[in-house]
């Protein structure tokens, strides 16, 4: 039995909707970065539903491409948390905001 790709995809845009949320209504930035990382992987489940539906697999390929972004997004994300972090003592995004270059 499978599922059908408007499940799927009404799925992701579920998925896309929780990420934007938390991304929306967090302050601390570990939990903007889990949700970004949840935004990005509802984008590779509807790339591959969408690949699924119309039977070629450029949306596997596609999401081969977004792992790769969100394992670059995580990197830098976790640096830039370390410093605030460093800086401030605290990883409110709003401290960030003071920070001069």
């Amino acid at each position: 039995m499978t599922v059908p790709a408007e499940h799927a995809l009404a799925l992701a845009a579920v998925l896309f909707s929780i990420g934007l949320a938390g991304v929306l209504a967090r302050r601390n930035i570990i939990f903007m970065l889990l949700s970004i990382e949840v935004m990005l992987n509802s984008a590779g489940l509807a790339f591959i539903s969408a690949g699924y539906m119309h039977g070629h697999p450029d949306g596997q390929v596609m999401f081969i491409f977004i792992l790769a972004m969100a394992a670059a997004e995580v990197v830098v994300g976790l640096s830039l948390a370390l410093r605030i972090y460093g800086s401030f003592k605290s990883l409110d995004a709003d401290a960030a905001s003071s920070m001069r270059g």
